[in-house]
């Protein structure tokens, strides 16, 4: 509902598509223009102390997981969940993903990221960054993307990534709060989301396995190969970390909502959606007490019609779902908890060979 006076109307109209959301998204445009294209902000950055342009963007972003938190732990105070999981999102970009690797870099040592993994941060699994990287973080970004990711996405669902410990779904369950509710529903959006989410997938195992095999074979051995690998991570790295992940990530929240990234293109959600259908995590819904309110769906920030599956009854694990826990929150019959249990429906059993055709349904 709008506020009445100017703050009101403010409100409002940045947070519903208005004339200021657009002036906000301009003015977002221009700063990641400027950030990936230029080294303008690096004089900035050291006039401030900081190695460089890339420090002063870790503590911006940081600044905005942390004050966008602490909105929201207050506006869900009486959510135990909610003030749980915001606060290790918090803990998480504070930490492993800010102060750890600048006061390596400050130390002269290989700056370190260990909340990110493959294939979100697809260049951990090249082997000549894994050479070049201390042991410990090399047997991680193995161990962890490989191993660790996937069987916790299997207790847990993938929330356990992209609502607790992921920057960019931190950033999205934080500063993004406000713009949750614009996320598109319609089917045609759901259609795109599903094929151009597993497109770039493949491309990530693709130009990881060419990337590998060109370092292992040898450049000098096969020119041609060495060529094509990089080729093709130059322009993954351009096309997809640059413009998909970095850009269009955070410039369109204000007018297309928080997750526009890890809805339709982040390659570590799509494993992880697909390792969540076999897995334990779901939506129960209470039986005939929905009212068809539509909080639920309008909160989703994964454009998910949860009402439909409410309205039906009908308990359910979706790829896309990153259990945030809102839809939950804004129940106001508390229809809606989310689960981690075995003891599924015989019917929703999956062969790998309908996994591929049901996981975003």
């Amino acid at each position: 509902m709008r506020q009445k006076g100017t703050l009101g109307w403010l409100k409002h109209d940045v947070t519903h598509r208005g004339i200021t959301a657009w002036l906000l998204t301009g003015a977002l445009l221009a700063f990641y223009l400027v950030l990936y294209f230029t080294d303008w902000l690096t004089p900035i950055a050291k006039s401030l102390g900081l190695i460089h342009k890339w420090n002063l963007y870790g503590a911006l972003y940081t600044l905005a997981i942390v004050t966008g938190g602490i909105y929201v732990i207050a506006k869900y105070r009486d959510n135990r969940y909610q003030v749980i999981r915001t606060s290790v999102v918090i803990f998480v970009q504070s930490t492993l993903a800010f102060s750890v690797p600048y006061v390596l870099e400050l130390f002269n040592q290989p700056a370190v990221y260990l909340s990110y993994l493959w294939p979100l941060e697809i260049s951990i699994l090249y082997p000549k960054n894994l050479a070049s990287a201390p042991v410990y973080f090399a047997v991680w970004a193995v161990v962890g993307s490989i191993l660790i990711a996937p069987i916790l996405g299997i207790f847990y669902g993938k929330r356990w990534y992209c609502s607790w410990v992921c920057g960019c779904g931190g950033l999205a369950n934080t500063a993004g709060e406000p713009f949750r509710h614009l996320t598109p529903t319609s089917q045609g959006w759901w259609n795109f989301e599903k094929y151009a989410v597993h497109i770039t997938l493949v491309l990530a195992l693709l130009t990881t396995g060419l990337v590998g095999a060109s370092y292992l074979i040898g450049p000098e051995q096969s020119p041609v190969l060495a060529s094509y690998a990089n080729s093709l991570q130059s322009w993954y790295g351009l096309l997809v970390v640059t413009i998909l992940s970095g850009i269009v990530g955070v410039v369109l929240y204000p007018i297309g909502g928080t997750r526009v990234w890890c809805r339709n293109f982040c390659p570590m959600a799509a494993i992880l959606g697909l390792v969540q259908k076999f897995g334990r995590f779901r939506i129960r819904v209470k039986d005939d007490m929905c009212i068809s309110c539509g909080m639920c769906t309008t909160y989703c920030e994964m454009g998910i019609d949860v009402r439909e599956y409410a309205q039906n009854n009908q308990d359910f694990t979706r790829a896309a779902c990153v259990g945030c826990g809102l839809c939950e929150e804004v129940c106001p019959r508390g229809v809606l908890h989310l689960e981690n249990e075995w003891d599924r429906d015989p019917q929703e059993s999956l062969t790998m060979g309908a996994l591929l055709e049901e996981s975003y349904k």
